[in-house]
């Protein structure tokens, strides 16, 4: 047989793009569903962190600072009206020293007449700055009150959200942003290692089924499962022991987790190109997601860390990813909102996608 008729056979036996591009994604969706390790990194295990940040944080009441009060008086009282502070009475300054020494609390404030002492833990900066503030505010009014004048100032002071909001609001966005980067990196990255081990990747290069097919299909796989996660994990978030809250273009935020899901996806091509093993990918894409995840906002409020490593993280999807959701999602924001986070993930998309389709190797 010559070659040209040897070509011509190979084209004639060449399913269509469209039904080779079908079977192969839905073998791939169903290999997904089956692995049971998978479905737990994927939907169980962020869920947790979700489940656990909404019942931690859900009260109001426990984000406020308890101190110790020894004594009575104007100060004392005011304190107590602000309700910025939970106090706990105890019954002598010794008493309280002893608990602010041991860590009990961090600070404790004695009024004795006129005298008002505040001593505090210097172990923990950011709640003895709070209630440095906090009593020398008050005192401050109380001296005022004392001379019978009207303050000249006056401070107005509220939050620019709903107050109805609730952390699960911002949380959300978040751990979702985090959930659906293990879902594509691992994704990608296990599935074309494990494929290359076993040369499914060779016989799939020497089949009658374009390269693009491949690819394509395990993509539609990962943006599917992004769409599940989504609607779990905001499902889940709306219970009303959470309380999630969607502002009215919500739906805004489903394009920007698709195209999240594309950068991640990218990444995950990236770590399968280079890895020989399961387990070296594994390691490099938990290397990867993890601090992405505390460094962009998802895990860790963005003001919790230095301000170098707040330009650093820059360069992470997750971030842009984040903010766009929480803009659409909490802040109530248009598709105005979209076009930075939307042109970041696309060039990110970009460039890593091409760097990893040109060392990305069929066979090992």
């Amino acid at each position: 047989m010559t070659l040209t008729a040897n070509l011509r056979e190979r084209t004639a036996a060449r399913p269509a793009p469209s039904s080779a591009f079908l079977a192969l994604s839905k073998a791939g969706f169903l290999g997904f569903i089956r692995d049971k390790a998978t479905l737990f990194f994927t939907f169980l295990f962020p869920m947790m962190f979700l489940v656990l940040f909404g019942l931690l944080f859900g009260n109001e009441g426990v984000s406020r600072t308890s101190i110790g009060v020894v004594g009575d008086g104007p100060v004392i009282s005011a304190l107590e009206r602000s309700d910025a502070v939970e106090l706990t009475w105890l019954d002598s300054a010794e008493a309280a020293r002893e608990q602010v020494r041991d860590g009990d609390l961090p600070a404790y404030v004695e009024q004795n007449g006129d005298t008002i002492t505040l001593r505090f833990a210097a172990s923990d900066r950011t709640q003895a700055g709070v209630v440095n503030g906090l009593v020398a505010g008050v005192v401050n009014q109380a001296n005022i009150a004392a001379t019978g004048q009207a303050p000249r100032f006056t401070l107005d002071s509220a939050q620019v959200e709903d107050e109805s909001l609730k952390p699960i609001q911002y949380l959300t966005p978040g751990i979702m942003s985090w959930a659906i980067s293990i879902s594509a990196v691992f994704g990608a990255a296990l599935t074309f290692v494990n494929w290359r081990k076993k040369q499914v990747l060779r016989r799939l290069r020497l089949a009658p089924v374009r390269p693009v097919t491949v690819l394509g299909s395990r993509l539609l796989v990962a943006l599917g499962v992004a769409v599940l996660q989504f609607v779990v994990f905001v499902g889940v978030a709306m219970l009303p022991v959470f309380g999630l809250r969607l502002s009215g273009q919500w739906w805004l935020a489903i394009p920007l987790l698709l195209l999240g899901t594309l950068s991640f996806f990218a990444i995950g091509m990236l770590v399968g190109a280079f890895c020989k093993t399961e387990e070296a990918a594994s390691g490099v894409a938990n290397l990867i997601t993890l601090p992405m995840a505390f460094l962009s906002g998802a895990l860790l409020p963005l003001d919790a860390i230095p301000q170098w490593l707040q330009n650093v993280s820059l360069i992470f999807p997750m971030r842009h990813l984040n903010e766009g959701m929480l803009d659409v999602m909490v802040r109530d924001q248009g598709i105005g909102a979209l076009l930075l986070p939307a042109m970041v993930l696309l060039g990110f998309t970009a460039v890593v996608g091409l760097i990893a389709a040109k060392v990305f190797r069929w066979e090992a």
